[in-house]
């Protein structure tokens, strides 16, 4: 299936020079001067070596189909991730630096999409959104409400992201998984 450069996002795959690539971040970048573009950080899907290409909305890139399958998260042990599949139960494990940053998001009973080319693992798709706790964050200065500005805070899974004046220490924020970004409180 063709789509164009400009819709590529993280978690798809994509045959591109001859090889198949996981999007792995994707940075739509408009600048002052000619057309807008997306860059797109890749990882080859067999070997795990990486490339940054950019793409034109008007370039057309071959999204991979890949089989499908959901699965659930049951633990992690050493640089292993064990799923087990929902519907047969069968388990498999998929090394933890496959989803990189991403990993830390994985909380337990979670549901995932594993896609497969071939039978063998290729990418996992994790909820978009997950609620966390705020485990460190700085304290507020006064009149710093005034601006729109964010303050660095610790999530509970160790994963550090910016997040406004008005979250403190104790709340459950919800974060998006793929941009790694504070989208807001948990209700």
């Amino acid at each position: 299936m063709k789509i164009n450069g400009n819709e590529i996002r993280p978690g798809n795959v994509i045959q591109h020079k001859g090889a198949l690539w996981v999007a792995v971040k994707t940075q739509h970048v408009k600048p002052g001067k000619g057309p807008a573009y997306a860059q797109v950080e890749l990882k080859n899907a067999i070997d795990g070596t990486k490339l940054n290409e950019r793409f034109r909305s008007s370039e057309t890139v071959e999204r991979v189909r890949l089989e499908q399958k959901d699965y659930q998260f049951l633990f992690a042990e050493g640089d292993m991730l064990t799923f087990m599949d929902m519907v047969t139960y069968d388990q498999i494990q998929i090394p933890a630096d496959f989803l990189e940053e991403r990993a830390a998001f994985l909380q337990d009973g979670m549901k995932v999409t594993v896609e497969s080319h071939e039978g063998r693992p290729i990418g996992i798709t994790l909820p978009d959104q997950v609620t966390l706790a705020v485990v460190e964050a700085e304290p507020v200065m006064k009149g710093q409400t005034a601006a729109s500005s964010y303050k660095p805070a610790m999530l509970e899974n160790g994963v550090r992201v910016m997040v406004p004046p008005f979250v403190g220490v104790g709340e459950r924020v919800v974060v998006d998984t793929n941009a790694l970004t504070y989208v807001r409180r948990a209700d």
